[in-house]
């Protein structure tokens, strides 16, 4: 075998299987963002202010350092969505009852239906796909999603600690 077709051999090896998950999660996320916008034309929110939606849900009230912490985005950056969605009614800023130097964001009623509304077009668009699939196929997603959950987990660090390169626990 010549080094080129070395080369092409290791370029044309089948992906590992974090490799596989992360190119199957990445064409997931983008498939539904463009499906959503397309089935949905109301769901215009950049992704963005969903992500900040979804944290505010898990954490409310938050302040705007905890937000750019979980989101892994500078406070400024968050400073700036959070207004955006403070003008267009989906959160509120509030002084920390605890510490009233510090402000806090909720979501408001507004919020919760918009990201109630976001999930149920992510779960009417999947449940579409699903019930395209084999009985063999859905039962495959289904098994695999407390799998999923527990990765989910690791990766934000509730079960796992550290879950860089080469540190297990």
């Amino acid at each position: 075998m010549s080094a080129g077709t070395e080369d092409q051999a290791v370029a044309l090896a089948p992906p590992s299987d974090a490799g596989g998950l992360a190119e199957v999660v990445t064409r997931l996320r983008r498939v539904l963002r463009t499906s959503i916008r397309t089935d949905y034309p109301w769901e215009s929110l950049p992704m963005a202010r969903v992500e900040l939606l979804l944290a505010l849900e898990e954490l409310q009230p938050a302040r705007v350092g905890e937000l750019a912490r979980r989101l892994r985005l500078a406070p400024n950056t968050v400073s700036g969505l959070v207004q955006v969605l403070v003008e267009t009614g989906l959160v509120t800023r509030g002084p920390d009852p605890s510490d009233r130097r510090v402000a806090v964001v909720e979501l408001t009623t507004a919020g919760r239906t918009q990201l109630t509304d976001w999930e149920l077009a992510h779960e009417h668009r999947l449940g579409g796909a699903m019930e395209t699939l084999t009985a063999e196929d859905r039962a495959s997603v289904v098994a695999a999603l407390p799998a999923l959950n527990r990765l989910v987990d690791r990766l934000v660090g509730h079960d796992a600690g550290d879950v860089s390169p080469g540190r297990g626990r």
